[in-house]
């Protein structure tokens, strides 16, 4: 999430009962977790195991539980709970604010776009020139829709992210990190029916220019698609993901976190990527292998029992 102009590291550490370590004199531009994290963002940690990324990220200012040397530049700001302060500047600078409209009277809806009856649209959206919007859609507060964009019926735009911080030391395990992102869906992007697209949860879930999605396909939080890439039935993705350019993936694929597809990868029905795969192949399995790899492998399984047979008349 960016600010709409920079905020005084001063202010903040006031504001969330920090002791402020290292630069005091810069100004916060974004608030950001890990995996997203740019110069002037601040990010919180609170586990010993992450302090070194964190501190040693690109984040400017590092909301933290323990004192511990600060590189030059930067500003450690020093709670008991980094958390807490990180939901209570989430809270501040993006606040739930209910609708009592269907549309919203901040949201900006461009020349011809259709928009059918039963559509809800939240606070600070913005839709381009010339998209189709059908019943029953949500489009969640934030997001940005761009021109020639088409959403089928049923499908959610903008929902939370799936993501909690856990502490098994407490008599609640999972406590939400509550969604500051947006979804960002770029020109000539088509929707099917009943898709799910998670905002980030502080960065943004983009869906690039000229994608597709048939029915049924989840996108998580702060993934990143490319241009002209082509999802069928039922494919899920979860959160912050980068999937490059002309990607293919057939029906009822299933990819894993923080992983990297290729551009022009292709997926086959029912595969289950685990980890990184290179671009320009085509895959098959779970986990995804290279698809002549995994059809062979299947031959040699249909003829383990003929092969048996051989092996035991041998005897």
């Amino acid at each position: 999430m960016k600010f709409t102009s920079p905020v005084p590291v001063k202010w903040i550490a006031e504001f969330i009962a920090a002791e402020l370590i290292g630069n005091t004199e810069g100004s916060a531009t974004g608030l950001n977790e890990i995996h997203k994290v740019e110069p002037g963002d601040i990010v919180f940690v609170d586990h010993p195991k992450y302090y070194d990324k964190c501190i040693h990220s690109a984040a400017s200012f590092i909301i933290i539980n323990k004192k511990t040397d600060c590189p030059q530049g930067k500003a450690l700001l020093v709670v008991d709970a980094p958390f807490n302060a990180y939901l209570k500047l989430v809270r501040y600078f993006r606040p739930f604010t209910p609708s009592s409209k269907p549309v919203s009277d901040t949201a900006v809806i461009g020349k011809d776009t259709v928009v059918f009856p039963n559509v809800f649209i939240g606070n600070n959206v913005t839709i381009g020139n010339h998209c189709i919007i059908h019943p029953n859609v949500t489009i969640y507060d934030d997001t940005v829709i761009g021109n020639n964009v088409v959403i089928h019926a049923g499908t959610t735009i903008g929902s939370d992210a799936f993501y909690f911080n856990t502490k098994k030391d407490r008599e609640v395990w999972y406590k939400k990190m509550e969604s500051c992102g947006r979804v960002v869906i770029e020109d000539e992007v088509e929707i099917g029916a009943g898709c799910t697209i998670d905002r980030g949860v502080s960065g943004d879930t983009i869906i690039g220019r000229g994608t597709k999605f048939d029915n049924m396909v989840h996108i998580g939080h702060d993934t990143v698609i490319g241009k002209n890439c082509l999802f069928a039935a039922q494919v899920g993705v979860a959160g912050a993901t980068t999937i490059e350019d002309g990607v293919i993936l057939w029906g009822q694929v299933g990819v894993s976190k923080t992983l990297t597809i290729g551009a022009n990868a292709v997926v086959f029905a029912q595969s289950g990527i685990a980890s990184s795969i290179e671009g320009n192949k085509t895959y098959f399995g779970s986990p995804a292998e290279d698809a002549s790899t995994k059809k062979r492998e299947i031959v040699l399984l249909k003829r383990l029992p003929e092969i048996w047979e051989k092996v035991k008349n041998l005897k």
